[in-house]
């Protein structure tokens, strides 16, 4: 009889242990999920952002191209205020 007993209580101690870890386990699942909806959202809006960027670029060719000479004294320009340390 005390050996039933022994396995008994055994049984229950480990039986607490897998409650809890499947608390834990539903706890991570969770966690999981919402990184992963963080992780999508964040994705969009660098995508987002990566659009306005090249939008910015395209309309900078665009007025290279339409008025070049501009450009390159601005391009002088730039340069020698990094130079000068502005």
């Amino acid at each position: 009889m005390e050996d039933a007993e022994a396995i008994a209580q055994e049984l229950s101690a480990l039986g607490e242990k897998v409650r809890s870890l499947e608390e834990r386990l539903a706890d991570v699942e969770k966690v999981n999920a919402q990184l992963e909806d963080a992780a999508l959202i964040t994705s969009r809006a660098l995508q987002e952002v990566s659009g306005h960027w090249d939008a910015v670029y395209e309309a900078m060719r665009r007025e290279e191209k339409a008025h070049p000479e501009e450009s390159s004294e601005r391009d002088r320009a730039a340069s020698k205020a990094r130079r000068e340390g502005r």
